[in-house]
């Protein structure tokens, strides 16, 4: 603001006098010859005073504009974002990056897929892919490797509702594997992004870059919130399967309990 201030004035100062001097000049050649020469020294008087006004008042209120201009630029530039700060904050960043990235590159590209045989290999492929286009393939090889639920002529009602149910949260917990896997891989790419930007980050705009590394940490969170109401899941449905046993079991007790009874009551 105060920079436009101050050229405005140059520039209405500049302005106002070569409009000064078009009009005396036009004024100066309407005159008569004898005019000419006997009020020459007036202009010139006159135009002298101009010029120190314009000099002494105008001037010294530009001149102490320029002045707290470069007192704010020193006040930011040493106290609020100092230059060597921030240039060795830089310098860090990039030593930082040259030496772990490539280390961290190779980590990722680990691979530890561990099936052997064909169909196990390539559910396995499948959800360690990390692309959510591919979860429709799931259903087909996870029944390849872990068959379908048997007919109700071969198993009994209980037995098929839990091996349904068991198959149900296997496949949403290898589907939410897949997400998740996706998503770790778009906040790996936004944490290099963020870490090149960083390394050439103006002064200023560092509470930029931290409110989006903020939200991908809430992005982050949301998904490992999800990950864990995934293995809760699992962990209810085991309970609820070894309870499902336990119940079998008493009544299977109960069952022999009175046929024990009819056959020591039989004459």
């Amino acid at each position: 603001m105060r920079r436009r201030i101050s050229e405005m004035l140059n520039n209405s100062r500049c302005t106002s006098i070569k409009r000064f001097l078009a009009v005396l000049v036009v004024a100066f050649c309407l005159l008569p010859t004898t005019a000419r020469a006997a009020g020459i020294a007036d202009i010139l008087t006159l135009i002298q005073t101009i010029t120190s006004t314009l000099q002494n008042a105008i001037g010294g209120a530009l001149s102490g504009i320029q002045t707290l201009n470069s007192t704010i630029n020193n006040f930011r530039q040493q106290t609020i974002w100092p230059v060597a700060a921030i240039n060795q904050a830089k310098a860090s960043v990039i030593s930082t990056i040259v030496r772990y990235r490539g280390l961290m590159s190779q980590i990722q590209t680990i691979k530890n897929n561990s099936a052997t045989l064909a169909n196990p290999s390539q559910l396995e492929s499948v959800f360690r892919n990390g692309q959510a286009g591919s979860i429709a393939q799931l259903t087909q090889m996870y029944t390849k490797v872990y068959a379908t639920v048997p007919p109700p002529t071969d198993a009994r009602p209980v037995h098929r509702n839990m091996m349904d149910m068991d198959d149900a949260l296997a496949m949403g917990s290898l589907k939410t594997t897949v997400l998740s896997d996706q998503t770790t891989q778009g906040m790996l790419a936004l944490a290099d992004q963020l870490e090149q930007q960083s390394a050439a980050v103006a002064p200023g705009s560092g509470p930029m870059l931290s409110a989006q590394a903020q939200v991908a940490d809430l992005e982050t969170q949301a998904y490992m919130a999800k990950m864990l109401a995934a293995e809760l899941r699992q962990e209810a449905a085991k309970l609820a399967h070894q309870n499902t046993l336990l119940k079998q079991s008493a009544a299977s007790t109960r069952s022999l309990q009175n046929q024990i009874q009819q056959v020591l009551s039989h004459p």
